[in-house]
């Protein structure tokens, strides 16, 4: 646990993905098993174990902390995780207050000799993976709790170790290394209650550190600046591995990842994945520059849209089916639709999903509703129908087409919907076009058509994972800009906890009577430097007229120049739209308050004129 919370601790404070990379390689490299793949599991959101965590802390912590200064503190903290690591004692008794024996009844029990009742929790330390041919050694030991909290360390059998032998825990000298193995062993089962004081005992074993380490392992996802795509390329980089063979057999293995480390480490054959689906990684595209437009001829690219929604990857093996984001996560259990319209065929397929009504393409704002779901309600899938435009096919049966040029994949795709058609799928349209000037016609009205852009792939590209310079291209629709005042600010997560870095933003509404008022259109927690983050953390401090836990409101006085890319209806906001993909392009420290756009504006982009200013994409960094 002790090389875990510190590679949690580095992370966090890592901006660099190359040290990111670095520290996470030294780790999967020289950590043991099963302790690395339980750490790869929490990284890439795959542990097993699902626990009510907040509510579990809730009843430990009730235990010797006033429930409002726990609010506060976590409302200040801004993490769970942290709030708890932080507050919790050293010296806590891991005993409802209810069962605590009285001075009385200690005093009787130490009179009469008898010892008090203990808990025994199994810690094993696991061994160490053999370096360079070393051989593996590791230790065991039994760890004690009496009722009073104290523990005690009893000699393994298998070494015949003494108190405090082998990997000592943070800073105590006292009890030995907990490995994540034995956490995930002693959390795996049992009921809510009996996990509660489990997590009790163990958060006693560790110091701050430990602690926040241990709680972000159980809640399954640590927000500490790694995405799980990264977190497998630093795997493979450590190995000096391409990702791509690691993320082709990924959705076949099951943590703690015991066989892929035994590849990992020459030590077996590479996993098959068998007749399983599994990810195939996506080819990404570049942004089109003004500098590529004289180099690219016309006749040599096919165009197509950019649709308003997701890229997927269908994978259907085995009678399986399983759908990927470009990330490589799986997603299916979101979309039982799209299983079941794949199930019986043998491919995989590369394209868009969309929330479809009645042939038209729904804001994306709706698909959103249905992503980052583990299931979802029969109610939800009437009301979100998901639908899948197909852009490319990878694999027809067992062969693979990735080799081929983008126009005879172009080919077998038409041919292969023709015959097979499977339900809430159609093929993406190519876009015809003599010349470039002729195609930035029709890029102008993608705005007023609901489309994000156009793409250009090169006809005699194969398909390559990653971006692959000269082969494919993203024209992407101009981003808009609004002037939009400050109205609400909230403290971030992670390394922002301690700062004010979500920031609601809205525009001026001119009611009846020809009042104006604020309504909010938008949040968004990017697009500032730090210095510019101290900056306004400053001033909401100085200018906030009312607090709600961690959300502050703040005087109407502080305008951002707002980049987005476009206007949906929205039920959730009082002005009745919402952005999308909202970012902070400048902070108006100069301009009034008074001078921030109008609803009226909003409502116009909304509807499809687009009034407001367009941003070139390289202003937008």
């Amino acid at each position: 646990m002790r090389a875990f919370a510190s590679l949690l601790d580095c992370l966090v404070y890592t901006q660099s993905r190359n040290r990111k990379i670095a520290l996470l390689g030294h780790y999967f490299r020289t950590a043991p098993d099963p302790d690395r793949g339980w750490a790869l599991a929490a990284l890439t959101d795959g542990m097993p174990i699902r626990l009510p965590l907040r509510r579990m802390l809730t009843d430990l912590v009730s235990r010797f902390i006033d429930p409002t200064l726990y609010r506060l503190s976590r409302d200040y903290v801004g993490d769970t995780a942290e709030t708890v690591a932080l507050l919790w004692p050293d010296d806590r008794a891991v005993v409802p207050w209810s069962e605590m024996p009285s001075e009385s009844q200690r005093e009787r029990s130490d009179r009469n000799g008898e010892k008090p009742k203990q808990l025994v929790l199994e810690f094993t330390t696991p061994p160490t993976p053999p370096r360079q041919g070393e051989g593996r050694s590791g230790s065991s030991s039994s760890l004690a709790i009496d009722a009073q909290g104290r523990s005690d360390v009893f000699p393994s059998p298998l070494r015949g170790g003494v108190r405090g032998e082998g990997e000592i825990g943070h800073n105590s000298g006292e009890t030995p290394a907990l490995s994540l193995g034995a956490v995930i062993d002693a959390m795996a089962s049992g009921t809510t209650a009996e996990r509660t004081e489990r997590l009790g005992h163990l958060l006693d074993q560790l110091d701050a550190s430990g602690r926040w380490a241990l709680l972000k392992l159980l809640g399954g996802a640590p927000r500490v600046g790694v995405s799980a795509r990264l977190a497998r390329t630093a795997l493979a980089e450590s190995y000096g591995r391409d990702v791509s063979e690691i993320e082709e057999i990924w959705h076949a293995l099951a943590p703690p990842y015991l066989e892929l480390f035994q590849w990992l480490d020459g030590k077996a054959e590479r996993p098959d994945p068998g007749a399983k689906p599994v990810f195939r990684p996506v080819m990404l595209a570049h942004p089109i520059e003004e500098e590529d437009w004289p180099r690219l001829s016309p006749e040599d690219f096919a165009a197509e849209w950019k649709w308003d929604g997701i890229r997927v990857q269908v994978a259907a093996r085995g009678g399986d089916v399983r759908m990927f984001s470009r990330q490589g996560d799986d997603i299916s259990g979101a979309f039982p639709e799209i299983r079941s319209a794949f199930q019986g065929h043998d491919c995989v397929v590369d394209g868009e999903l969309l929330i479809m009504r009645d042939g038209a393409i729904a804001p994306f704002n709706d698909l959103q509703q249905r992503l980052n779901r583990k299931s979802v309600t029969a109610k939800m899938m009437t009301a979100y129908p998901p639908f899948v435009r197909l852009y490319d096919l990878l694999f027809d049966g067992q062969e693979d087409l990735r080799a081929l040029s983008f126009g005879a994949r172009r080919q077998r795709l038409e041919a292969w919907h023709a015959k097979h058609h499977p339900r809430l799928t159609d093929v993406s349209p190519l876009v015809d076009f003599k010349s470039f000037d002729e195609l930035g016609a029709l890029w102008s009205s993608a705005r007023a058509e609901g489309i994000e852009g156009l793409m250009l792939k090169r006809r005699a590209s194969p398909y390559q994972a990653g971006r692959v310079k000269g082969e494919w291209f993203k024209w992407k629709r101009a981003a808009l800009t609004l002037d939009c005042v400050l109205m609400y600010a909230q403290r971030g997560s992670g390394k922002r906890s301690s700062y004010y870095s979500d920031y609601t933003f809205g525009v001026w509404r001119t009611d009846e009577n020809g009042d104006r008022q604020l309504v909010p259109v938008g949040k968004a927690y990017s697009g500032f430097t730090d210095e510019e983050l101290l900056l306004i953390d400053k001033w909401i401090r100085g200018h906030t007229t009312e607090t709600f836990g961690p959300v502050r409101a703040v005087e109407p006085e502080l305008v951002f120049e707002v980049a987005f890319d476009a206007v949906q209806e929205s039920t959730r906001h009082k002005s009745g739209v919402a952005m999308r993909f909202p970012r902070i392009h400048r902070i108006r420290w100069d301009k009034p308050a008074a001078e921030a756009d109008s609803l009226e504006t909003v409502l116009k982009l909304s509807g499809g004129g687009a009034t407001a200013n367009a941003a070139a994409p390289s202003d937008l960094v």
